[in-house]
This record gives C-alpha cells, sequence and structure tokens, in this order.
C-alpha cells in the first residue's frame, strides 16, 4: 500500500513539474509577444528592418507611410502597425457612406493576403499565390459610430478559422487611410502591411497571445 501510495505522489510530482513548465501567465504570453514584435521590428525576412513612426507623422506626412525608408505607423491605441504599400484608386468606405442615406454602409471586400505567425516564424495562412482563389468579406461600416464590422464569407480564413468566421480588427484597421478600386483593371489595388497584436487579432491569436504580420490587399466586390 506504501508502495502504491509513494508511486501516486511521484506521479503527482511530475505531473505538476510538467505543468509548471508549460505553464505560463499572461504577462508572460504578452510580455514574450512584445519581445517578438521587437524582434520583428529590427530584423525580418519580408522587408527588412522597420522604421517606426507616430500618428503624429503619419497625419503630417497625408496618412502615408514612406515605403523607400520602410516606415510603418505605430497605433498607440491598439498597438498595430501599419504600411500602406499602396493606396488604391477608388473611395474609402467613409465616402462611400457618404453617398447612402442608410445608418450602415455594407460592402462586399475581396482580399489577397499572407498571414504569418511572428512568434513561431511560420506562414500560417495565405492565398497570394493562387490566381483563382480570393477572400471574401462582407463589411459594414456604421455612420453613427464610425466603426466597422466584418465576416468572412468566403476563402481561406473562413476555412481556417471555421469557428469564428469575424475579421479581426487589424484587417479593418486600414479601411479608413485606403480607397477601394471596383475591379484590379479600374484602378489601382490598395495593398498593406500590417502587424497585429493578439488583442486586434483572429481567435487564435487571441487564445494564445500571439502576434501576426500580414501583406494584404484590399478590392471593392459585386
Amino acid at each position: 500500500m506504501k508502495k502504491v501510495n509513494f508511486l501516486l505522489f511521484i506521479s503527482c510530482l511530475l505531473l505538476c513539474c510538467a505543468s509548471c513548465k508549460k505553464g505560463e501567465t499572461y504577462a508572460d504570453m504578452k510580455d514574450k509577444e512584445r519581445d517578438a514584435i521587437n524582434n520583428f521590428l529590427g530584423s525580418n525576412r519580408f522587408v527588412g528592418p522597420i522604421t517606426v513612426i507616430n500618428e503624429e507623422t503619419f497625419k503630417a506626412q497625408g496618412k502615408t507611410t514612406a515605403t523607400a525608408s520602410n516606415q510603418f505607423v505605430l497605433f498607440e491605441d491598439d498597438g498595430i502597425y501599419m504600411q500602406i504599400v499602396r493606396k488604391g484608386s477608388g473611395q474609402t468606405m467613409v465616402e462611400m457612406a457618404k453617398e447612402q442615406p442608410d445608418s450602415t454602409t455594407s460592402k462586399v471586400i475581396l482580399c489577397r493576403f499572407l498571414e504569418y505567425d511572428i512568434e513561431n516564424a511560420d506562414t500560417t495562412c495565405l492565398n497570394i499565390y493562387s490566381s483563382g482563389i480570393v477572400d471574401k468579406m462582407l463589411c459594414t461600416y456604421s455612420h453613427q459610430g464610425r466603426s466597422y464590422t466584418a465576416s468572412f464569407t468566403e476563402g481561406k480564413m473562413k476555412s481556417k478559422y471555421a469557428s469564428s468566421a469575424v475579421v479581426p480588427k487589424g484587417w479593418l484597421k486600414p479601411l479608413d487611410y485606403i480607397n477601394l478600386a471596383k475591379s484590379a483593371g479600374s484602378g489601382e489595388v490598395a495593398k498593406v502591411r500590417l502587424i497585429v497584436p493578439h488583442s486586434s487579432g483572429t481567435s487564435n491569436a487571441s487564445s494564445y497571445v500571439l502576434p501576426f504580420y500580414y501583406e494584404i490587399t484590399y478590392q471593392l466586390g459585386k
């Protein structure tokens, strides 16, 4: 009996040790996320060292980022970093909303993208190399609240995050600053690069406190 109790004690001790090694507090995970983002800003295989500018500089530059010096603007309220590679032709969602009397304006937006897990150095989802594949989201702009909500209706992101088709906040951030062309043939398609912390990311990013890098094009659908 004593032998059985001793074995049970050892088993419990080993389980506790394993749990301690794996267990991390939320604060620990946020620290790891911050370190991963800072390391990515200094060195990465996508764009190289990044120059961070604040919102004041961003506004002074006409709400643009200089790609020649690899600028990304940091939005202090949510920790999202954004580089506007191409502003695009057409109108912004807000401009389109002003032309309609309704309290909300909904548009289908087509996206081609690359999703990269910064902390684990892994490309986790993309459609940029498949000309026949595009992700679709239905985006609604609230005139009164000046806010966006959207859900994926088709594509890789919808398939990957089937449990939650909600478009992450990070993907919606650029909509105040880019124009949406009706088709690739009718003008320049907007393109941005984003660094999105877990709090503005997908359900998976939020659950595991992971930051992601994105390259996304935005085009107005039908």
